[in-house]
């Protein structure tokens, strides 16, 4: 029988990590709620190996702008780094065009779920409310929490899985990405704004 993981827990290990909220709750999962596994568990997959450098001034970077084929849709993108020297690698440059790719294909609202605005999730809370309330109520408030996760996991970008195909069984999450080239790089990677253009849209 699966442990039940609390909001309380997710955001501790979250602000000890520094990794994302979704990626906090899945580790937490797979070690029954053991913290100092699930922390290991976020090191071994590379999200929390960039956690001393998350503070650290990311003010160099590059704006990055994708067209999608046909010039319906179209993405301009901010991420950040520390120095010019990685702003001006092949790695960041890669990374920053495939996030600007993301933002095309999957139509996020926000970078992160700290972004969302409190109005929505209040909204959203009422929604999965009145789906939830058939649900016995023992299970009924861990139901709501789901659906909330699900619906972040869709509408943030870094907890989208990356639509290209990696050749990972799983496919990471945006965030995943993010702290991977953290660590490869050395420096703290921020993804700090995006606007997605759509033919027609508003």
């Amino acid at each position: 029988m699966s442990t039940a993981i609390s909001a309380k827990q997710v955001k501790d290990l979250r602000e000890k990590t520094g990794a994302g909220m979704m990626d906090c709750k899945k580790a937490l999962e797979e070690t029954q709620g053991d913290v100092a596994a699930a922390v290991t568990l976020l090191r071994k997959k590379g999200i929390a190996a960039a956690e001393k450098r998350a503070g650290r001034a990311a003010n160099e970077g590059i704006c990055d702008a994708y067209i999608h084929q046909g010039g319906r849709v179209g993405v301009l993108i901010e991420v950040n780094c520390e120095t010019d020297f990685v702003a001006r690698s092949d790695p960041f440059k890669n990374f920053v065009h495939d996030i600007a790719i993301q933002v095309a294909a999957m139509n996020p609202l926000y970078v992160q779920s700290g972004d969302v605005p409190e109005a929505w999730v209040a909204a959203e809370r009422e929604i999965a409310a009145d789906q939830s309330k058939d649900i016995p109520e023992q299970a009924r408030e861990r139901a709501i929490e789901g659906r909330i996760a699900k619906r972040l996991k869709e509408i943030c970008l870094l907890d989208q899985e990356f639509v290209r195909d990696t050749g990972e069984k799983k496919p990471p999450t945006i965030e995943e990405l993010r702290a991977r080239l953290s660590t490869e790089v050395g420096e703290n990677i921020t993804i700090r704004r995006f606007v997605r253009f759509e033919l027609g849209g508003q």
